[in-house]
């Protein structure tokens, strides 16, 4: 992912005057803002995805604000923290916001980061919504019951390890497979273990499992091994900067088998660590790619272009739809009350640049994983596969 370079500013808070129709009022507090809260990466390891967040974030509030703002005329006003990616600072800001009068979170963005400020979220009760999270509990307590106040938009590990599986026993005819793990990562460990479970369900084999750690760059000797083994398929859940890594040295070695990965692989940075001609018989879950039909999302990439000077990729087309999902629940509650927001959230629908939304009883919001095949670097075909 290109890391946009920006300097910080808090979008300024414009005074409208009331405006009268028929004699009466259109809103009360027509000169306060809608105050909505930004717990994110902004610097640190995580900065690659907490950017995007904030940069789409910005980028809906201020297309809301020209068209002449929300609930009769008020603004919208990002509040915005640097949780520098450590555990201790997401926390604090957390119980910053809460005391901050605003009506909704977004952010964190990686699991670390929200598993360690979601207590203090779940106590404010403000709706809190995590764009690119996929941890499978982010929306449970420990006893697996729903947070009330806790949302999601992204797959979940499960989801997309289930929807690789599926893909590549129904799509791709495999019977045997390998898995490349990177055991020092969350995420990855997150959607190995269900691919592998449900391709084993599904009937199929997993000849090899091989593990790597966040920072490793040499996977020859992994590759090596699996050089000599027969199999279908591969399956690399990781991030782009190993990942890419991994896929250029696998196909210099002649591994030419398909590779299925996640979302964590959406990226033009993939593509620069393994070049294009590697990046073929490549097959991943993500749900959105600049080759869309979809005319909302055409008309997002144009302005986001325009704006930032580059297109978007999976994580900004991500945060964009989060962003204008709160929009659009403040606009069903007729309010910035946070409990009436979150209420709306919960029976909100949504058409957006990456897909329509509704959220089900366990408050995610994925009905089907698009499944992107690419060839020299750039996506031919889009598959859509069920992950429940």
């Amino acid at each position: 992912m290109k890391i946009r370079k920006f300097a910080y500013q808090l979008l300024a808070t414009l005074a409208l005057t009331t405006n009268i129709t028929g004699g009466q009022a259109v809103v009360a507090q027509a000169d306060e803002p809608i105050r909505i809260g930004a717990n994110l990466e902004l610097s640190g390891y995580g900065s690659a995805y907490g950017i995007p967040i904030l940069d789409n974030l910005r980028m809906a509030a201020d297309e809301i604000n020209e068209a002449g703002g929300l609930l009769g005329g008020r603004q919208i006003e990002i509040i915005e923290y640097d949780n520098t990616s450590n555990k201790t600072e997401a926390a604090a800001i957390a119980t910053r916001l809460s005391d901050e009068n605003v009506s909704s979170i977004i952010g964190p963005a990686t699991s670390d980061m929200i598993f360690a400020s979601r207590p203090t979220a779940i106590d404010s009760l403000i709706p809190t919504l995590y764009p690119v999270g996929t941890a499978d509990e982010l929306t449970l307590d420990d006893q697996g019951n729903v947070l009330d106040n806790i949302f999601r938009l992204a797959f979940t590990y499960s989801f997309q390890g289930r929807a690789a599986a599926r893909f590549a026993t129904e799509e791709l005819g495999a019977t045997t497979a390998v898995a490349i793990i990177d055991q020092s990562n969350d995420y990855s460990v997150g959607l190995g273990d269900p691919f592998m479970e449900e391709f084993e369900t599904l009937g199929g084999t997993i000849v090899d499992r091989q593990y790597y750690n966040s920072g490793d760059q040499d996977f020859m000797g992994i590759l090596t091994a699996l050089s000599s083994k027969e199999f279908d398929v591969i399956y690399l859940p990781g991030f782009f900067t190993e990942g890419g890594t991994i896929i250029r040295q696998a196909r210099e070695l002649g591994i030419t088998q398909p590779i299925l990965s996640g979302h964590g692989l959406a990226s033009d940075t993939l593509i620069e660590i393994a070049g294009a001609a590697n990046i073929s018989n490549l097959y991943i879950t993500s749900m959105f790619h600049t080759g869309s039909e979809n005319p909302l999302a055409q008309t997002y990439i144009e302005n986001f272009t325009a704006r930032y000077g580059e297109a978007p990729d999976t994580f900004d087309a991500l945060s964009y739809d989060a962003a204008h999902l709160i929009i659009t629940a403040i606009e069903a509650a007729g309010s910035d009350d946070p409990e009436a927001i979150r209420q709306a959230l919960e029976t909100v629908s949504y058409e957006g640049v990456t897909g329509f939304f509704e959220y089900d009883e366990y408050h995610s919001a994925v009905n089907t994983a698009p499944m992107l095949q690419y060839e020299n670097g750039e996506v031919i075909k889009t598959f859509e596969v069920e992950g429940n």
